[in-house]
């Protein structure tokens, strides 16, 4: 009878592994197999006409001892990420709440919302904001019809950041269908009971709406997080592709990317790569340790 138990449960085991090597093949094949590679190549001087040479840290130690490009990148995309992820997510929660009232045609206007997520980061979704947001695109013609003179959002190194930024928050769609989701799974009695106690909805929405939805804001964090840090198609089509203008786009992925296919410089590229998994690990990490304190899961407190 044991022996029988056995035999099924490695048959049962066999099929098991059959359904799942396909995606095991991929996993190792398309996802460990390629950043293993790349962790390698980062410690070689790998200029990809080349065979790769070893050199252990070098490249790390150039890029924390003398890139000054590199720290550049690194605090504009800190600065990018610092300001459009909280924008972000202001801007979906109020639009969610909004849309959240029980509005006819919910779905027409769900999907609306949602489509820029969808088109935001592709390049003729840049293009067009490039046009929009240029000297003489439609932001400034109607500015004009106000009596202002407006600089060129796309041309000028202190105002271009948040044109990029801009466009980020635009893309706030999907976020604000997760916000929304969130929003229908907090019981209405929660809002009646307080609202007998005499509560207003500003308290509702600190005591009640903002606990019950922490879930949610800690997942749209983490993937906004995530995504802000790699964000590229913005800087290299609004900017001049380079950086420009004076480095006001040099964003860490731009530069990534300029490095390994601009000047070949593959090992270098793959360095600072492996950089920014470190820095997104550790955002990540930071975020996950503090949920613990704001985090509310049904009745409990995260973390106690």
């Amino acid at each position: 009878m044991r022996t029988t138990r056995r035999s099924l449960a490695a048959e049962q085991n066999r099929t098991a592994y059959l359904f799942l090597l396909p995606w095991l093949i991929g996993f190792f094949m398309l996802t460990a197999g390629p950043m293993l590679g790349s962790l390698y190549l980062s410690l070689t001087e790998y200029k990809l006409l080349t065979p790769p040479t070893w050199i252990g840290l070098d490249n790390y130690i150039r890029i924390f001892t003398d890139d000054s490009t590199f720290t550049g990148s690194l605090w504009l995309t800190f600065k990018y990420v610092f300001i459009s992820v909280p924008l972000r997510l202001v801007f979906a929660l109020l639009v969610a709440m909004a849309l959240n009232r029980g509005i006819r045609a919910l779905g027409i206007y769900r999907t609306v919302y949602y489509v820029p997520s969808l088109l935001g980061g592709s390049v003729a979704i840049a293009i067009v904001w490039r046009q929009i947001f240029a000297g003489d695109g439609v932001v400034n013609d109607f500015l004009g019809w106000f009596g202002i003179t407006a600089p060129s959002w796309i041309s000028h190194p202190d105002y271009i950041i948040y044109t990029i930024i801009t466009l980020s928050v635009w893309q706030f769609g999907s976020a604000m269908v997760i916000f929304l989701a969130g929003l229908k799974q907090i019981p209405a009695d929660l809002y009646e009971a307080s609202q007998i106690d005499g509560a207003g909805k500003l308290r509702q929405f600190f005591r009640i709406t903002l606990p019950m939805l922490s879930p949610v804001i800690f997942f749209n964090l983490i993937m906004s997080i995530i995504n802000s840090f790699q964000a590229f198609t913005p800087a290299f089509v609004i900017g001049d592709g380079r950086g420009g203008p004076l480095d006001a786009t040099m964003f860490y992925t731009l530069y990534l990317y300029l490095k390994g296919f601009s000047f070949f410089d593959m090992g270098y590229a793959a360095a600072l790569a492996w950089i920014m998994l470190i820095i997104i690990g550790l955002f990540t990490a930071i975020v996950f340790a503090t949920s613990r304190y704001w985090v509310f899961y049904g009745d409990e407190k995260g973390g106690k």
